[in-house]
C-alpha cells in the first residue's frame, strides 16, 4: 500500500479557505487532517490552494483519424497542464465513434492518456441499435445543428428514437432547435433520463431553457464565450472561427448573469485544436484548443472579483461528476479518488503559444496575462504536472453509477422556484 500526504495546502470548507493537510493511500483520499502521520511520500502544497481535478466534459482530441491535430496523449498532457484530470471525448473522429466496434477500439486509443478518460458516444440516422448496446458512455451526443464532422440528424422521426433510447443526451442545439431538443426531452423522458446542453452562447437560447429547466436539465457553457466576442473572432480572423460562433457581448454579460444565478451548471473547454496552417486557409475549421486556459481564465477572472473559488469548483469538478453519474469524482472527500489541482492564485503568466502542451501549439488567448495559475495535477494520487514538467504516468477509464440526480447546484430562490415549476409541469406533460 502506497502513502501520500499533501502537506501546507488550503482546502475550500463552507466558503473558506482552510489549512488541511491530504492523506492518499492506494490512489484514494484517506482522511483530510490537521496534522502530520508517517508516509512513503510528502507532497508539499506550500501554502497555495488546493481543488478538486477539473472534469472536462467536452474535449475533442482528435483521436482516431486526425492525430496530426491531437491525440490522447498530447491531449492529456494539454489537460494536466490545466489542472484538468479528467476529460470526456466526443465522438466526430474519422471514423466517428457510432459503434460498440470503433468505441472499443477508442478504448484502447485513449489507454495512452494521462487523465483519466471517459466518452460520449455518436448518433446517425441508422445507429439506434448500436446506442441501444452502448455501455459504460458519458451520454450520446447529438447534432441537432451543423458542425464538424457528418453527424448532424435533422430527422425528427429519428431524433424522437434517438431520444427515448438514451438515458442521458448531449445535445449540440442552437436556435430553434434548442426547443426541439426540450420537446423530444419531455415526450420521451423517465426518471432517469438527462438532456444536457452543449455550449451554450446566447441569451435567447439561455431563456428558451430556463422556460424549461428541471432537475433533469443542464447547461454548458465554454470560456472562450465568456471570455471572446464577435469583436474579437474579426481581430482574429480564421482564428476565431468556431461553432457554435462567438457572439455579442450582451449575449456574453447573459452568460455571467446566468452563472451568478446558477442557471449555468457547468463550464467546459471544447477543446477543438487544429493547426495553425488550416486556421490561416480561405476556409478555416471551427474550433481551437481550450484545456491549458480554461482554470487560468477563471482564476484570473477570480481575482478581478467576477467568480469565487466556490463557483469555479461547482461548475468544473462537483458539477460535471453528478451530472455525468462519475464515480468518486469531483471533490476532495474521503474516499473519493485522489484527483487534485493545486493552484497559485498569485502567480501572473503570460499564455505563450510555443509554451503549450497541445499538439496545435496555439491560443487564441496568445498573449494574454492572467494572474492564478495550476502549479501541480494529481491524477488517482500520481503527480502528472509538475511546475511546467509531464510525469507520463497514465490513467484510467472513467466508471459510471447508476443513479438519479438532483439538480446539482444551489440554485438561488428565483431559479429554484422556477425549476420547481417547470418540474411540476413537465411531469404533466409526460
Amino acid at each position: 500500500m502506497i502513502s501520500k500526504l499533501i502537506i501546507n495546502g488550503k482546502l475550500l470548507e463552507n466558503g473558506k479557505l482552510m489549512e488541511r493537510n491530504i492523506l492518499i493511500e492506494n490512489h484514494y483520499i484517506r482522511d483530510i487532517i490537521d496534522g502530520t502521520v508517517t508516509v512513503d511520500e510528502i507532497i508539499d502544497a506550500k501554502g497555495n490552494i488546493i481543488l478538486p481535478g477539473l472534469i472536462d466534459s467536452h474535449v475533442h482530441f482528435r483521436e482516431p483519424g486526425l492525430t496530426h491535430k491531437e491525440d490522447f496523449f498530447t491531449g492529456s498532457c494539454a489537460a494536466a497542464a490545466g489542472g484538468i484530470t479528467t476529460i470526456i471525448d466526443m465522438p466526430n473522429t474519422k471514423p466517428a465513434t457510432t459503434t460498440i466496434e470503433l468505441l472499443n477500439q477508442k478504448r484502447e486509443l485513449a489507454k495512452k492518456s494521462i487523465v483519466n478518460y471517459g466518452f460520449h458516444f455518436g448518433c446517425t440516422k441508422e445507429n439506434i441499435e448500436e446506442i441501444k448496446k452502448a455501455e459504460d458512455i458519458a451520454s450520446v451526443k447529438v447534432y441537432m445543428n451543423d458542425t464538424t464532422g457528418s453527424l448532424m440528424v435533422d430527422d425528427e422521426a429519428i431524433l424522437e428514437k434517438i431520444f427515448k433510447e438514451s438515458k442521458r443526451l448531449a445535445v449540440h442545439a442552437e436556435n430553434e432547435k434548442v426547443q426541439l431538443a426540450l420537446d423530444l426531452f419531455n415526450k420521451t423522458r423517465d426518471k432517469k433520463k438527462k438532456l444536457y446542453f452543449c455550449h451554450i452562447t446566447s441569451k435567447e437560447d439561455l431563456k428558451t431553457i430556463k422556460k424549461q429547466k428541471t432537475k433533469h436539465v443542464f447547461i454548458e457553457t465554454c470560456p472562450h464565450y465568456l471570455f471572446l466576442t464577435q469583436e474579437d473572432a474579426e481581430k482574429l480572423p480564421g482564428k476565431g472561427v468556431v461553432k457554435p460562433c462567438l457572439k455579442t457581448k450582451e449575449d456574453q454579460d447573459a452568460l455571467w448573469e446566468a452563472i451568478n444565478k446558477g442557471l449555468i451548471d457547468t463550464i467546459a473547454t471544447d477543446h477543438a485544436p487544429h493547426l495553425i496552417e488550416e486556421k490561416n486557409s480561405a476556409n478555416p475549421p471551427s474550433g481551437f484548443p481550450g484545456c491549458e486556459t480554461m482554470l487560468p481564465l477563471l482564476l484570473d477572472a477570480y481575482n478581478k472579483n467576477r467568480i469565487s473559488l466556490e463557483k469555479i469548483q461547482e461548475l468544473c469538478s462537483e458539477n460535471p461528476a453528478k451530472i455525468f453519474n462519475l464515480r468518486q469524482k469531483g471533490k476532495i472527500s474521503l474516499g473519493y479518488d485522489a484527483d487534485l489541482v493545486i493552484i497559485d492564485i498569485n502567480k501572473e503568466k503570460e499564455v505563450k503559444n510555443e509554451e503549450l502542451f497541445t499538439q496545435c501549439k496555439w491560443s487564441p488567448f496568445n498573449g494574454k496575462v492572467l494572474k492564478g495559475w495550476p502549479i501541480m495535477a494529481i491524477v488517482r494520487g500520481n503527480i502528472i504536472f509538475d511546475n511546467g514538467k509531464i510525469n507520463d504516468i497514465k490513467a484510467k477509464e472513467l466508471k459510471y453509477e447508476d443513479r438519479t440526480v438532483e439538480t446539482p447546484n444551489m440554485l438561488p430562490e428565483e431559479v429554484q422556484e422556477e425549476v420547481e415549476e417547470n418540474e411540476q409541469n413537465s411531469k404533466s406533460i409526460g
